[in-house]
C-alpha cells in the first residue's frame, strides 16, 4: 500500500466503494463561472479518485456520473455532460488501461437520449479492459436504482413467463443476477461529497449494508486524501449486519 494509506488496516479495507459525486455546480457558482466549469474541474478530482482507489488497494470503484433525473437540468448542461463523457473516454480510456483498470457502464444505455458515440465508445472501453482485474471501475451513467431494479424486475417476470425461471426459486440472489452488473458486490462505503446527506437513488440494492460518510468538500476540491480520510473513518466503525 502506498503512503496514502498509512495509518489504515489493509485487512479492513472496503472492498467496494461508492461516490456520489456532488457540488460541481455549487463549486462553479462560487467563482461567478457556469455550473459546465464545475464538471469540468471535477475531472482532476473524479481521476484523483481513481488513482487513490488504485493506491489503497480498493478492489472495485462506483462513481455516480449521471443520473436519470439529471435529464431535468437545463439544455445546455445536459448537452454538456453528454459530450463531456464522450471526450473524457477518448482522453482517459487508454490510461485506465494501462493502470490494470476494467471498466464497466452501469444504467439505461439503450435511451435513445443518449448520443450513439457515447454508446459506441462506453463499448469500446468495456471490451479494451475486459481482462483487466487490478480495479473494477464502474460509472453509473444515466443510471437510476429504481430503474434498475424495474428492469430486473421486468426481465424476471419474462423468464419466469418463458418457464426459465421458476417463480418459486427468487431469493436476493436471483434478484442481484438480474442487476445491470450481476457481478459486483455489495457496496461497503458510499461517500457523498458537499455534505448532502441523500443517496439520490443511487445503489439502493446494493448499499443495504452500506456505511455512510458526508464529507463538507465540493467535489472538485475532493482529493485522494479525502478518499483516505473517508476510508479511515469506515474502519473506525462496528459493522454488525444486523447481529447484536
Amino acid at each position: 500500500m502506498s503512503e496514502l494509506g498509512e495509518g489504515l488496516d489493509p485487512d479492513r479495507m472496503p472492498r467496494h466503494v461508492g461516490i456520489i459525486l456532488d457540488g460541481n455546480g455549487r463549486w462553479a457558482e462560487q467563482r461567478d463561472l457556469p455550473r459546465t466549469a464545475g464538471h469540468a474541474a471535477g475531472e482532476k478530482a473524479l481521476f484523483d479518485a481513481i488513482q487513490g482507489a488504485l493506491d489503497l488497494g480498493i478492489e472495485w470503484l462506483t462513481v455516480y456520473t449521471f443520473s436519470t433525473e439529471n435529464w431535468s437540468r437545463s439544455e445546455e448542461e445536459v448537452t454538456f455532460l453528454m459530450y463531456f463523457n464522450q471526450d473524457l473516454l477518448l482522453r482517459r480510456r487508454d490510461d485506465l488501461h494501462a493502470d490494470g483498470v476494467r471498466i464497466y457502464f452501469m444504467g439505461d444505455l439503450d435511451d435513445l437520449r443518449v448520443p450513439e458515440l457515447n454508446r459506441v465508445r462506453m463499448r469500446d472501453a468495456e471490451t479494451l479492459t475486459a481482462q483487466n482485474e487490478r480495479l473494477h471501475l464502474v460509472f453509473a451513467f444515466n443510471y437510476g436504482s429504481r430503474l434498475e431494479l424495474a428492469d430486473a424486475a421486468r426481465r424476471m417476470a419474462g423468464d419466469a413467463l418463458s418457464g426459465a425461471l421458476d417463480p418459486d426459486t427468487i431469493d436476493p440472489q436471483t434478484v442481484s443476477s438480474y442487476l445491470y452488473v450481476p457481478e459486483m458486490p455489495d457496496v461497503d462505503l458510499v461517500i457523498r461529497t458537499s455534505g448532502e446527506h441523500r443517496l439520490s437513488n443511487f445503489l439502493l440494492w446494493q448499499a443495504a449494508y452500506a456505511e455512510f460518510v458526508f464529507p463538507e468538500v465540493l467535489f472538485p476540491d475532493f482529493t485522494p486524501a479525502h478518499l483516505a480520510e473517508c476510508v479511515a473513518e469506515y474502519q473506525r466503525r462496528k459493522r454488525r449486519f444486523g447481529r447484536a
